[in-house]
């Protein structure tokens, strides 16, 4: 008998081993292979799947910019505090006399029971993320041109985490988590005294979990919004995911909304290239299939484009973890125009037309990539400059750094996170910087 209880007690310990040894490999992080210069420009490296049971988390915890320190501005260009003490400063518009409007906002209050709803809670509160939003938008302005702001006036209160912001003659539209907003602009005024009328209602019931709602404006007024999906790849049915993984084209007079775009699973900064009615929007891809996948992208987007989410990515590559479609569709899978690296979480986006910084950065797209938590090491966290040629795509070269250093040394602490980035009246780029409160200023040196 002691012999038999001998033998199941070791027989336990093995499996006990192997259980651990099995939990082991199933959660430690995936390692990237590639750089995010390779997972970058015109044909970045696809690398393999490797799928995580257990996601791979690497959050650098948000912390706040010591005194007199700021980011890094590229070579002859310096940086400054336009304005400061901001309350999660998202997105910017600048307005046709100069002064600035910036949205603060956090996520609307999302539901932690669980142990999905609790893991993320406590991430987004050590990356910085997870309070009461502000939600409001705020007016600054620098009357004097020193590249300060000294006036820092609430504009509009009262709202719903609001994100992006479009001015169409006298109308200033805003876009709420939940709807789209008109208000009257009078130029000069610091506060909005008039109310709100709501153009449509936008998606934002399931968990919401990419709550912003981006907005650019076409050249003939019709507004164009970016929904992000309301999980990562539909695992929680389709059904949930009505307009969402989309470009909404809204005629605002008419109050009509259709589905202009899809299979964009989380399209944030939108932008017309200047002069054209040509669409662009920075997409931030799928996790836990691999620190090395998906690039995140910035492409052009046309009526009836799809994009691939959630069965496909970067032109028709299978995701396996997404119950087959039709496999006919995926013939018509489009493929990005310029991979942005993995993980690297692009927000904001405007185009250099209008920047005063030199020649080095004219033609070509800013992005503000907010940074990684699904990858390992981190990337993002800076301001890069796309470079754009004569046929109005992006050229085959890198990604140049205009604005970093938001990143500490040591990657396990960030200082702030890029979330937006704008030209200026007086040609400097404007940077939202959501956990540091702050906007930054980049300009020529001197």
């Amino acid at each position: 008998m002691r012999k038999i209880l001998k033998y199941v007690a070791l027989g336990l310990l093995v499996l006990l081993i192997a259980g651990g040894v099995t939990l082991y490999v199933m959660s430690r992080p995936d390692i990237a292979r590639f750089s995010t210069a390779e997972l970058s420009g015109r044909v970045p490296v696809m690398a393999s799947q490797r799928t995580e049971t257990f996601p791979t988390i690497n959050v650098p915890e948000a912390t706040s910019w010591p005194a007199g320190e700021a980011p890094r501005a590229a070579q002859g260009l310096t940086v400054g505090r336009f304005a400061e003490g901001l309350d999660h400063p998202r997105t910017i518009l600048v307005l046709p006399n100069g002064d600035v409007l910036v949205a603060e906002a956090q996520s609307p209050p999302r539901d932690t029971s669980g142990i999905e709803g609790m893991v993320m809670g406590r991430l987004m509160s050590k990356a910085g993320a997870g309070g009461v939003s502000a939600n409001r938008i705020t007016l600054l302005r620098d009357a004097d041109g020193d590249g300060k702001a000294e006036v820092k006036t609430p504009y509009i209160t009262g709202l719903n985490s609001p994100y992006g912001m479009a001015l169409v003659g006298e109308t200033l539209y805003v876009a709420n988590t939940d709807a789209l907003l008109a208000f009257p602009y009078v130029e000069g005024e610091t506060v909005m005294s008039a109310k709100p009328e709501k153009i449509v209602d936008l998606p934002a019931k399931g968990t919401n979990r990419h709550w912003t709602k981006s907005l650019a404006a076409a050249p003939n007024g019709w507004l164009y919004i970016g929904v992000g999906a309301d999980s990562n790849i539909g695992e929680a049915g389709m059904n949930r995911e009505f307009r969402r993984a989309s470009v909404l084209e809204v005629r605002p007079e008419q109050k009509y909304m259709r589905t202009y775009a899809a299979g964009i699973r989380n399209p944030v900064g939108l932008a017309f290239y200047p002069g054209t009615d040509r669409l662009w929007t920075v997409v931030n891809e799928r996790d836990m299939i691999g620190s090395d996948l998906v690039p995140d992208y910035l492409t052009d987007v046309a009526e009836g484009d799809f994009y691939g989410w959630p069965w496909y990515y970067w032109g028709g590559f299978i995701d396996p973890r997404v119950p087959p479609e039709a496999e006919d569709r995926r013939q018509y899978v489009k493929r990005p125009e310029y991979g942005l690296g993995a993980h690297t979480a692009p927000l904001g986006m405007t185009f250099t037309d209008g920047l005063d910084l030199g020649e080095r950065w004219a033609n070509g797209a800013l992005v503000a990539r907010h940074g990684s938590w699904n990858r390992d090491p981190v990337a993002g966290y800076d301001v890069v400059f796309v470079k754009f040629g004569a046929n109005r795509k992006p050229v085959d070269a890198l990604p140049v750094t205009l604005l970093d250093g938001f990143l500490a040394p040591d990657t396990k602490t960030t200082r702030g996170r890029p979330a937006d980035v704008k030209v200026a009246k007086d040609g400097s780029a404007l940077i939202a910087d959501d956990t540091g409160g702050v906007i930054w200023r980049v300009a020529k040196g001197g």
